[in-house]
């Protein structure tokens, strides 16, 4: 089952663009890691999102994980509350959702259409219409 791991940093004032620029340069090697994002919360705030294919995967990573926040900790301020520098959580997800498939179906459909690519009408594939050297226009279509 998919796995995330959440950490909450505060960055030193002035060192918010080098703290980006190490998350940037950064090219987790870790099995089982899927993907992550850096997330800007505030003025000195962010949060690292890291997705996994499973729990096991974010445990056995851990020590890579902590080799990596030592790259970035000197730029880093204590969150107080006896947190230290990070405030790391982790857990299988339990619910995945979007929006409803009528919605997704309508976006998808603007986005198609605000790439000029090809339409689909009743079944139907048709490209847009060209111009040839006579000036006849062209029409391409075909069948699914």
């Amino acid at each position: 089952m998919t796995a995330f791991n959440v950490v909450r940093f505060r960055v030193r004032p002035g060192n918010e663009e080098a703290f980006i620029e190490a998350h940037r340069r950064m090219r987790p090697m870790l099995k089982g890691f899927i993907n992550g994002s850096l997330i800007r919360t505030g003025d000195q705030t962010f949060c690292m999102v890291g997705e996994w294919r499973n729990f096991p995967s974010i445990v056995k990573a851990r020590p890579q994980m902590v080799s990596m926040l030592d790259e970035v900790r000197g730029m880093l301020e204590d969150l107080g509350a006896d947190l230290g520098v990070t405030d790391p959580v982790s857990g299988e997800s339990v619910l995945k959702f979007g929006p409803p498939k009528t919605a997704a179906k309508k976006s998808a459909a603007k986005r198609g259409a605000k790439k000029g690519g090809a339409k689909r009408t009743g079944g139907k594939k048709t490209a847009k219409r060209k111009v040839g050297k006579s000036g006849a226009k062209k029409s391409a279509s075909r069948r699914r």
